[in-house]
């Protein structure tokens, strides 16, 4: 499957993140294994091209599902998280890989915005219009209608990320009862103001059934959407172990293990 360019959204200003005190538990399971600590140009064109530890692997998927439309999401070559303005980020090392999806010349494509993002995306390329729908922090509905076009789904996001957030986006999304169920489009998520988001771009097991995972995000102020760095294992990074620690550390935010959510 093949993706199609993304397009640049203008769109309202919709509720930013914020980083989280909280410290990592420590011990991790997985031996540490270096897969790409090599600076430089980023040699992967997809997320699927990500390497895997020894001994993981890719679980087949249906070529119209969301998790193939993550797999094959594109990675820019240039590794350089760039703000909506052409600035570089001030902090250049949370990121693994820069997607290549654009994130417009205003301050609008942060956290959550993202993640409904990548969701509508998907579910346009599908032609599953009726099923583009998102709710604001008061539980009004918004659904996509026609005409079914770029042009009227573009305007359709504007209002759509000027009225949710992380805060709505965390009432929309469904819990994740057990986290060793994690799948690509899970979505680790704090709702508030500010909250914060990061979704799970894809998922490999063992034949032991140990399961990691691939995290994405966006941030304040609006950036590219990058592929995060694990902090808890160095080795292992970009990838994630599923584990029993009741703290999720990402670069620059800390999750509980409680709040990873699905749509």
């Amino acid at each position: 499957m093949q993706l199609k360019p993304f397009f640049i959204f203008i769109i309202q200003l919709s509720f930013s993140c914020n980083g989280h005190a909280d410290k990592p538990a420590q011990g991790n399971e997985l031996r540490k294994q270096v897969i790409n600590s090599q600076p430089g140009d980023n040699p992967y064109a997809h997320i699927k091209d990500i390497p895997l530890p020894a001994g993981f692997r890719r679980e087949s998927c249906d070529v119209n599902s969301f998790t193939a439309f993550l797999r094959n999401t594109g990675l820019k070559k240039n590794k350089t998280v760039q703000l909506f303005n052409g600035r570089l980020k001030d902090n250049q090392s949370a990121q693994y890989a820069v997607l290549n999806i654009t994130v417009g010349n205003k301050n609008l494509q942060q956290c959550a915005d993202a993640v409904m993002r990548l969701r509508a995306e998907f579910l346009f390329l599908q032609k599953r219009f009726e099923q583009i729908i998102f709710s604001d922090n008061d539980n009004t509905v918004y659904k996509f209608s026609a005409p079914y076009t770029r042009e009227n789904f573009m305007l359709y996001l504007q209002r759509v990320f000027g009225m949710c957030g992380s805060a709505s986006l965390s009432k929309q999304l469904k819990a994740v009862a057990d986290v060793s169920d994690i799948q690509p489009g899970d979505v680790w998520i704090r709702g508030g103001f500010p909250g914060h988001a990061v979704i799970v771009m894809d998922v490999a097991v063992n034949d032991a059934g140990k399961k990691i995972y691939l995290l994405a995000q966006s941030y304040m102020p609006a950036q590219d959407i990058h592929m995060l760095k694990n902090p808890m294992n160095d080795g292992l990074s970009p990838w994630y172990e599923v584990n029993d620690d009741l703290l999720i550390e990402t670069p620059e935010y800390t999750f509980h293990r409680n709040e990873l959510k699905r749509w």
